[in-house]
């Protein structure tokens, strides 16, 4: 015999439940926002920047991070160079071609609180392109826009890692 309609819709019904309260129990961490971002592990204090590169990284972290005034908090020192922007414009025989921009940014984040902890020192890099047109005010700026996106993009992959870093 076969099981009467009531019944297969009970289990079925069931099953539904049983699933959803199972998957229920299961947590995820957001990584783009939430509590992790909000953890006391993770108020830092933001060395002055040196350079625009530096500024839009430490704009960037204390945007996701916060930051902190307590003379206890990690200390977080970012360092960043770019390289393949030549701000000179040349004469080419092609001015289309693309041109990358890389940005290299290590941060070192060091306790001042006393202890020998070691500092947590993370580097990434980052690329963008930038199309010349053979004007040089454009080709200036593009330059720039260029090497800024390629330090937000450094900045985005050095928050995944200090999260990362804190998870371990």
């Amino acid at each position: 015999m076969s099981w009467s309609d009531a019944l297969r819709r009970t289990v079925l019904a069931g099953l539904l439940l049983g699933m959803g309260a199972t998957l229920g129990a299961c947590s995820f961490s957001p990584v783009y926002s939430g509590t992790l971002a909000d953890q006391p592990s993770l108020n830092l204090a933001y060395a002055k920047p040196t350079s625009r590169l530096e500024q839009i990284i430490y704009q960037e972290l204390s945007l996701r991070f916060g930051s902190s005034t307590a003379p206890t908090a990690r200390l977080a020192t970012v360092s960043a160079a770019s390289s393949g922007a030549d701000m000179v414009v040349t004469t080419t025989t092609n001015p289309a071609k693309p041109v990358s921009v890389t940005v290299t940014a290590t941060l070192t984040i060091t306790a001042r609180d006393g202890s020998d902890t070691e500092p947590t020192v993370l580097a990434r890099t980052a690329s963008a392109e930038y199309t010349r047109s053979g004007q040089v005010l454009a080709d200036n700026a593009a330059a720039t826009e260029a090497a800024e996106r390629a330090a937000r993009g450094a900045a985005e992959s050095l928050r995944l890692a200090v999260l990362a870093a804190q998870r371990r």
